[in-house]
Formats: C-alpha cells, sequence, structure tokens
C-alpha cells in the first residue's frame, strides 16, 4: 500500500510541477500563439497497439504547452493529459486539487461525473507506487471513495460505471476516423480525443471488476425482498422491495406496477430515499395466473397500494410511476382512488382503446405482436418476438393474401384470442371505458400528476389524452404535462442529441428521470417544483433551441393561420394557399384498394430527408413564410369532399421544408384516424356515399417548432392503405371482417378547395 511519507511527497512535488508548468505557461504562450497545432496522424483502430502510444505521445507533447484559462478546466484536462502520459500520481494529485477547489461550490449538488475519473486515477496510481494489480488498486479506490458517496451519488456513480465500453470504443473510433483525414491537430481537438480515450482505456479496465464490487456496495446500502408475493381476492401479485438502509423511520414509497419481468428502477427509488416496490401483473414473475393485459391491473395495483401502506416501513403514503404499460397501470389504480396514493408520474403512458392497440381508431398490426408476446408463456418465443424480419414478412403475407384482418393470426400459425377479443371492440365503449378514468371519473382524480411525452413519441395521444379529460373533468386538476422532441424510450435511455437523423436542441438534453424524483421531493417532502415545470404546460420550442411555458394547450398560441388545400398543381403535389381559391373546384384522387404491388412499403425510418414520396396521399406546399412563425400545439383542420365510401381511413403528415430543401418532420407518426369515429370515439357516424360532406378534425398529436423566415410548410394528406396496418375498404361494416373481395371499386375523392388546415401560431 502507498505510504504516507510517499503520498505526501508526491503530493508535494506535484503541486510543484504545476506551479513551474503555470510560470512556464507564461513564457511560451507567444509560441503557442503562433503554432496552435501540432502533428498527429490517427492510428486506424482503437484496438491497435499503436494506439495507446500515439495517445501517450500526444499528451506529452500537449503537456509543456497546455493553457487554459479557465483553472477549474484547466485541472482536469491536465489530469486528463496526465493520464494518457502514464503520470498517474500526477494525475491523482491534478484530481485532488480539482476537489479541493470544488468543494465548497459542490456542496449540496449530486456528483459529478468526475467521480469516475477520480476513482481510475487513483487505482492507476495506487497500481504504480505500490506495484499491486491494477484490480487490487481498483477494488481499494472503489471502496474508499464509495463509502464516501450517499446513496443517490452512489447510485448515479454506479450508473456512469455501467456504460458500456463498446459505446466508449464507437466514440473514440469515430474521432480517429474525423481525425486521419488530417496529419495536425488543435490543442481543443487534441483534449477532446485524450478525453475519449482515457474514458475507453479507463472502462474497459475496470468493467470486468464492477459487478462484484457493485453487489458488495449495493448489499451495505439496501434492504431486499425480491421474492414478495401479495395476495388479492383474485390473485397473487408479485413484488420487489428494496429499501434504503441509512433511513430509521417510515418512508414513503414510489410504485410501478408492470407488466415487463426486465428491468426496474426499484434500487433507484430507493438511492432517492424511497422505498421502491415492484409489482408484476399477472402471470408475470412467478404469478401462477395467466397473463390478461389491461383488464384487472387496475384492481391489482390498488391492493397492492394498499398493501403498502400496511407495512411498518411505509408511511402510508404511495407514488405511482412507469413509462408506456406501467404508466397505463398508474390511470388504472386512479379510476378508484385509494387513500394511499398521492401522486402519479407517467411517461408515454399507453391509454387502451385510444392509443393501443388502435389509434385513431384503426387497429394497427404491431398489438397483435405485442399481444402474442406477452400471452406467450415460453421464453424461448422471446427471439421471435424481437426478430423484426418474422413480423415484416407476416405483414407482407397477410396484405398479399387480401384475406381478413382477423385472419392474421391463422397466417402466422398461432391463434391469438386476445386480439381476436379487441377486435371485437373497433368503438370506444365499454370494454375500455373500464380499463382507465372516463369523463366523471377524472374529476375526482384530486392528487398531483405529472404527464411526461414527446412530438415523435408514438404514444403522445394517450398522454394528451389523459391531460386533455383530467383537466376538462376537473379544471382545477393539479396535472403538469412536459413534452419536447422524444420518443417513447426518453425515460429508459434519455433524451438523444441525434433522433433519427433529426438533431435535438440542447436545452431539450436533461436528465428527464432525475427531474421526476425531483417532483416526487415537492409531492412527499416539501421540495421545490423543478425549475423547468413552470406551468400547467412545459414545451420545448423546436428550432428556437428553448423551454416555454403555459396555462393550457389553447394558452401555446395566440392566433392561427389557415391554410386552404388549393388544387393548383400537377400530378400529386399541390397548394397550401393563405387565401380560399376564389373559384370553387375539386381535387380528384383515386385509390385502388386491389392494388398490393406496394406490400413492400414501409413508413419512412428518419425525420429529415431531402425527399419525400407520397404513397396513397396528395402534398400540399405553402409559399415561403415571410417571418418566423412558431408552430404550437394541436392542429386542427375541416376537409370538404365527396367519396364513394361509407368510411376511410386517413392520414396527416406536416412538415417544414427548410431553405436548403431538408424536410423535417414536425411530429411522427403521421396523425391517422378513422373517418366515421372522428366525431363520437364511442359512436361510429358512417359516412354519405356519392355525397358532399364536411369532416372536422382536431389533431391528438402536438408540436412546438419555430419555422424560418423562408420555410414552408408541408401537408401530406392519404388514405391509409399499408401492409402494416387494419385496412377499411369502405362497405360501412365490421372492418375487421372485409377483405380484398369488398375493394374492387376503388376509392374515389374529390377534396374540395374550401378544405382547410388551421396551425396554432405564437405572433
Amino acid at each position: 500500500m502507498m505510504n504516507t511519507s510517499r503520498r505526501c511527497a508526491a503530493v508535494v512535488s506535484g503541486q510543484i510541477l504545476q506551479r513551474f508548468v503555470l510560470l512556464f505557461l507564461l513564457g511560451v504562450s507567444r509560441l503557442w500563439a503562433a503554432a496552435p497545432e501540432l502533428e498527429f496522424h490517427a492510428p486506424a483502430t482503437v484496438g491497435e497497439a499503436a494506439t495507446a502510444a500515439a495517445m501517450r505521445d500526444l499528451a506529452e507533447r500537449l503537456l509543456p504547452v497546455y493553457q487554459e484559462p479557465d483553472r477549474d478546466r484547466y485541472l482536469a484536462n491536465l489530469s486528463a493529459l496526465q493520464m494518457a502520459a502514464g503520470d498517474f500520481a500526477a494525475a491523482d494529485v491534478s484530481r485532488q486539487s480539482l476537489r479541493d477547489r470544488r468543494r465548497r461550490l459542490d456542496a449540496g449538488r449530486p456528483v459529478g461525473r468526475g467521480a469516475i475519473h477520480d476513482l481510475y486515477a487513483y487505482a492507476k496510481a495506487l497500481e504504480a507506487e505500490n506495484r499491486v494489480s491494477f484490480a487490487e488498486g481498483f477494488t481499494r479506490s472503489f471502496r474508499e471513495v464509495a463509502a464516501r458517496f450517499n446513496d443517490h451519488d452512489a447510485y448515479a456513480v454506479a450508473r456512469w460505471l455501467e456504460t458500456p465500453p463498446t459505446v466508449l470504443r464507437d466514440a473514440l473510433q469515430k474521432s480517429l476516423d474525423q481525425q486521419r483525414t488530417r496529419d495536425v491537430i488543435t490543442q481543443a481537438e487534441a483534449v477532446d480525443l485524450i478525453w475519449k480515450y482515457i474514458d475507453f482505456d479507463a472502462y474497459r479496465n475496470f468493467a470486468p471488476l464492477l459487478g462484484t464490487l457493485l453487489a458488495e456496495d449495493d448489499r451495505r446500502r439496501y434492504t431486499s425482498e425480491e421474492e414478495v408475493l401479495i395476495k388479492t381476492p383474485e390473485a397473487s401479485i408479485a413484488a420487489l422491495v428494496i429499501r434504503p438502509k441509512g433511513s430509521a423511520k417510515p418512508l414513503p414509497s414510489l410504485l410501478e406496477f408492470t407488466i415487463y419481468d426486465s428491468r426496474n428502477y426499484a434500487k433507484e427509488c430507493a438511492a432517492h430515499g424511497y422505498v421502491g416496490v415492484v409489482a408484476f401483473a399477472r402471470g408475470v414473475h412467478g404469478s401462477s395466473q395467466h397473463t390478461v393485459p389491461y383488464q384487472h391491473d387496475g384492481d391489482d395495483a390498488r391492493a397492492v397500494i394498499n398493501w403498502i401502506a400496511k407495512q411498518a416501513w411505509s408511511d402510508g403514503r404511495v407514488g405511482m410511476y412507469g413509462d408506456g404499460y406501467s404508466g397505463f397501470a398508474s390511470w388504472a389504480a386512479a379510476k378508484r382512488l385509494p387513500p394511499a396514493l398521492k401522486a402519479i408520474a407517467t411517461s408515454a403512458p399507453t391509454a387502451p382503446g385510444i392509443d393501443f392497440p388502435m389509434a385513431g381508431g384503426i387497429f394497427q398490426n404491431s398489438a397483435y405482436r405485442w399481444s402474442s408476446y406477452v400471452a406467450n408463456t415460453n421464453p424461448a418465443d422471446d427471439a421471435a418476438y424481437n426478430d423484426d424480419a418474422v413480423w415484416h414478412l407476416l405483414d407482407q403475407k397477410w396484405y398479399q393474401s387480401g384475406r381478413r384482418y382477423r385472419d392474421l393470426g391463422r397466417l402466422h400459425g398461432k391463434a391469438n384470442p386476445l386480439f381476436i377479443r379487441w377486435l371485437n371492440h373497433p368503438s370506444y365503449d365499454r370494454y375500455w371505458q373500464n380499463m382507465i378514468p372516463y369523463q366523471e371519473q377524472f374529476s375526482r382524480i384530486g392528487i398531483p400528476v405529472l404527464t411526461i411525452t414527446g412530438y415523435y413519441a408514438g404514444s403522445e395521444p394517450g398522454a394528451l389524452y389523459y391531460f386533455n379529460q383530467h383537466r376538462k373533468y376537473n379544471p382545477r386538476a393539479d396535472h403538469t404535462l412536459l413534452i419536447g422532441p422524444y420518443d417513447d424510450s426518453v425515460m429508459q435511455q434519455g433524451p438523444s442529441a441525434m433522433l433519427q437523423g433529426y438533431e435535438v436542441d440542447s436545452a431539450a438534453i436533461i436528465d428527464l428521470r432525475e427531474m421526476r424524483y425531483q417532483w416526487f421531493d415537492r409531492v412527499f417532502k416539501e421540495g421545490a417544483m423543478p425549475s423547468l415545470l413552470q406551468d400547467r404546460v412545459n414545451y420545448e420550442v423546436m428550432g428556437a433551441n428553448e423551454w416555454r411555458h403555459a396555462a393550457s394547450l389553447e394558452a401555446m398560441a395566440k392566433g392561427s393561420l389557415r391554410f386552404y388545400l388549393d388544387g393548383n398543381g400537377s400530378g400529386d403535389r399541390h397548394r397550401l394557399a393563405q387565401r380560399k381559391p376564389a373559384r370553387a373546384s375539386a381535387l380528384r384522387q383515386t385509390v385502388r384498394l386491389t392494388d398490393r404491388k406496394d406490400f413492400a412499403w414501409t413508413a419512412p425510418a428518419d425525420f429529415t430527408s431531402r425527399n419525400l414520396a407520397t404513397h396513397n396521399a396528395l402534398m400540399f406546399t405553402s409559399e415561403p413564410l415571410s417571418k418566423t412563425t412558431e408552430f404550437n400545439g394541436l392542429f386542427s383542420g375541416r376537409l370538404d369532399f365527396t367519396v364513394n365510401k361509407m368510411d376511410m381511413d386517413l392520414n396527416v403528415a406536416l412538415y417544414e421544408l427548410l431553405p436548403s430543401g431538408d424536410y423535417i418532420y414536425l411530429f411522427n407518426p403521421s396523425y391517422e384516424f378513422r373517418a366515421s369515429y372522428m366525431p363520437d370515439r364511442v359512436n361510429r357516424h358512417l359516412l354519405r356515399a356519392g355525397e358532399r360532406q364536411e369532416l372536422n378534425f382536431k389533431s391528438e398529436r402536438m408540436t412546438s417548432r419555430r419555422l424560418q423566415v423562408g420555410s414552408r410548410l408541408v401537408m401530406i394528406l392519404g388514405i391509409n392503405k399499408r401492409p402494416d396496418r387494419e385496412l377499411n375498404y369502405g362497405t360501412g361494416g365490421d372492418v375487421s371482417e372485409e377483405s380484398i373481395a369488398e375493394g374492387k371499386i376503388p376509392i374515389k375523392l374529390q377534396w374540395h378547395n374550401d378544405s382547410y388546415i388551421e396551425i396554432p401560431v405564437r405572433r
């Protein structure tokens, strides 16, 4: 072990070295200004032996001339250069100096990611000074440093430590590839490259040691009960309970009720000072019952909440949280509010009958896939569920066959009674209404609610449904909405800087999970409301890189712009006109339902594109915008049309066409709806075949984006005819019973030019 005298000597020598370097830098500043670049030839791959030598050489040449006016940044970067140069004792001293400087400023704040570099530098210094193995040095370093962390900081460090080394390897390789086209490198580029190398080198060294050390630290911090069975009148619910050992008094509990026997956040809840409870739906995690999604979860979740409130470790208060299915379960429990449930916080919550298994009244093949998975009891079939190719082939097989939508399971060769049951309820009838709060039941939910969703989340309509219905039936509801450029995975994976080809504003890159705990702290611990949640609606304005706040969705905009569907144009490309056309006309569209040559078509994956291709649709493009315009909220419209069918499925997609020629999705997926359910999702209202009629709609998808001067608004209006959706032949009967035999007569449409869309804008 490193003795005290050697440790002190290292500190003193390190301090002398730092002062010498600072004085030396004053003398070489002119030289650096004259020669700001260093010669550097990037190695081909991360794994080759030359990479370590190249990084060491670069660091050694940069150390004598490196300068940075910000003292904290200087010490941090100096430690990276010292580590890359192999002088870990000096790097450890630099890290200690940085911690000493930051101690007062960082008091009370969560630990920073620099703790990883502290661990690594100290471990390597121990290895070098004490002539021990790296495993011994890192074990001692981890135990000493982790002992100083509270539970919250220890959990944050564990999350960072568990970053897969492949992620860091790929980042380093990308930087090397970019640098290989040049023979010189600037100081800033060199420091950035060295940091990427240090991160990769550190993680690949300590990754094999983490499992044992993290488990050891968890046992010191938490009490875990992994096989709890909670008896209800109808079933036994399996649960996991994790409690922090550091608390001497009962605590509030955070509950996730899930249908997935996979990763959960129980320990994360405990790390934030709560009892973390995860309860599993019937048939999951050792429960002997059959899994039946949605139907029993409200009753079962309430039983779990009542059980929690009676435990000695509980202070009688429970908050529910979750994403997707777990978000639904939170609302299902609140349908008949148990006394102990005090708050719910959901992200991308599923609303059965609203956004799943159908969206806008149109069933989606993904619902068949998911229901087959959750009802399956054979783990060996999980691989087939995750194989996209299998399901794409099923989509195409069904589409080309022309068979009824109900025959999807027969074509797959596996019966699926659950999917058939769903198809038997195409409207929002009592079957769906019984699962979550309905109408006046929302008025009785008087607890704080947080809803998080995204413009690119498939479940956005469900999240907005909960928000709008709660606010409609309880105008005083303490319900806060946060929405930004996110997809459904944002809570699990965190916001991404690049989302399907779209570059996300930096303002939107925030730790939403941490913010959720801050929100719970406001409810349970008298904490402050997170600064980002300043009003009922909190939204990121894409393209403006800023957050805005409003009292309601309607208050996001102060006016609107109306665009008429002008038939002037050619082929499938026409105009969006801000003035109503002087002469009445109609644009004709024909969709041949028996044509299956498009069986391989799939919706575009990227949210940006240089070219848009229509599919059974028409494109309408506005004139260039003369001033900056913020599109904020839910768009609406009126469609004036004549059709030869009694029903049709429509989709609407909106884009900004930049002056550069790039198209940017304003939201995704597109807004889809069955015409016969647009006026009323409970009762079907068929169209009048052959008659001119109007259909007013308001989108269930919203967005916020600052549209540039010179940009154009683009709308694609189409008929839903695609292999991965239920196909509406327009007979007016049960759509799931229709087949290609009913499609011999194509859909023939006339879109009259007083049809329009209206977008809400902030002037």
